[in-house]
């Protein structure tokens, strides 16, 4: 999966912001089974509104998907969208070369 820098920069504009940073970070360490929205909003201790407000913007870019379990909806973090914008942060690693100017 590639990414533009339009896609990068939304991404990055999500992510942005602290709770949802946390929620990321929180859903990464969970691994691929990922955690309730229930644990998620005792862990941030947030209200169930504004977890919902948060998780509909990582939804809407991709970064987080739910699952219905019963009545448990969980919630994992898509590590393919992860790796392609830190791919996409690194692609040119060290590629640099200043353009020379004057009469070095």
């Amino acid at each position: 999966m590639k990414i533009d820098m339009d896609t990068a920069a939304e991404l990055l504009g999500v992510l942005g912001n602290h709770t949802r940073l946390a929620i990321v970070r929180m859903l990464v360490r969970a691994g691929p089974q990922g955690m309730t929205v229930g644990d998620i909003q005792r862990e941030l201790e947030v209200p169930g509104s504004t977890l919902s407000h948060h998780l509909g913007h990582l939804r809407g870019v991709g970064l987080v998907w739910q699952e219905r379990e019963g009545t448990s909806l969980h919630c994992c973090v898509d590590y393919r969208m992860i790796d392609a914008l830190v791919e996409f942060l690194t692609a040119e690693c060290c590629t640099f070369e200043p353009t020379m100017t004057g009469t070095e």
